[in-house]
């Protein structure tokens, strides 16, 4: 198995990761909840961070390393910039309940904290965002996109 395989896999795995943190995260969250259930939230954030950063490093690996096409169809490919641009709006969006959930774990687990709709919302996004984003990887395999010099 070559290197390039096993660096486009942890590629692979790294957005299927996020979409089930960021799933997941919907799916527990609540409008009101204790302290220790944001916690648990916290740790699935910090997966999700740990998976963002996996996917933006073998991705980054995959476009300047040459091992899957030559950067230039990368750099001149509509698509992939789009694609890049959405990654980089996912992690502009994550950045306020990541935030939430690392201030209010902290204090009475027993406290019930209110969850604000933003947070909600903000995943929401992400979520519709990170269903894009295979769609363009999968148009890029076909050749699509790229405006050749």
């Amino acid at each position: 198995m070559t290197i390039a395989i096993l660096i486009r896999y942890l590629h692979f795995v790294s957005i299927f990761t996020m979409v089930a943190t960021v799933a997941s995260e919907l799916v527990l969250l609540k409008k009101e909840m204790k302290r220790s259930e944001i916690a648990r939230l916290a740790k699935i954030d910090a997966i999700y961070g740990l998976s963002a950063l996996t996917l933006i490093g073998a991705g980054l690996t995959l476009w300047f390393g040459g091992l899957a096409k030559p950067t230039i169809y990368y750099s001149n490919n509509w698509i992939f910039l789009t694609k890049l641009g959405l990654v980089l709006m996912v992690a502009l969006l994550s950045i306020k309940p990541t935030v939430f959930f690392l201030k209010q774990r902290k204090g009475n687990p027993d406290e019930t904290i209110i969850i604000p709709s933003s947070i909600f919302m903000l995943l929401r996004m992400e979520l519709v965002i990170l269903a894009i984003i295979p769609l363009l990887a999968g148009l890029m395999s076909h050749g699509k996109g790229y405006l050749g010099k």
